[in-house]
């Protein structure tokens, strides 16, 4: 499982011209799901994100983490995070879960940041969306999991 964070003042999500994710303050976390990922995985995941000390303190050092300082969460699924590009001019998705397992496994991970207590808005899984950010720093990284 890999997560893509961004550390953003705002993002939003849109699909056919209407917001249905939406937060200020906090993360925009792009979710790949891997053919061989599960629950355990996504506990994991979640935890980390969680307590990623990635927001500056008083001094300006990222000693803060989304708790801590009361941030939101946006979850989007995004398959191309898994996909091989080691070689070649086309990506390959064979690692990618099935469609099934993907949604599943999205669907657990996103309860599972709602049962933290940190406010968490979605994406739709499978759709075509158009994600809109302002990416605080930039600070961008990739948790695998």
């Amino acid at each position: 499982m890999i997560a893509l964070i961004q550390r953003v003042k705002s993002a939003q999500v849109d699909v056919d011209g209407e917001t249905i994710g939406k937060i200020s303050q906090g993360l925009l976390v792009l979710l790949g799901v891997a053919k061989d990922d599960d629950k355990a995985k996504a506990d994991k995941l979640v935890q980390r994100i969680s307590n990623y000390r990635i927001f500056s303190d008083e001094d300006g050092r990222m000693n803060l983490s989304l708790k801590q300082i009361e941030g939101e969460l946006l979850v989007v699924s995004q398959f191309t995070l898994v996909a091989d590009t080691k070689k070649g001019t086309r990506p390959g998705f064979s690692r990618g879960a099935p469609a099934a397992l993907g949604e599943q496994l999205y669907d657990y991970f996103v309860e599972q940041c709602k049962d933290t207590g940190i406010p968490t808005q979605t994406g739709q899984f499978g759709a075509d969306m158009q994600v809109s950010l302002l990416n605080d720093g930039p600070v961008t990284f990739n948790l695998e999991v």
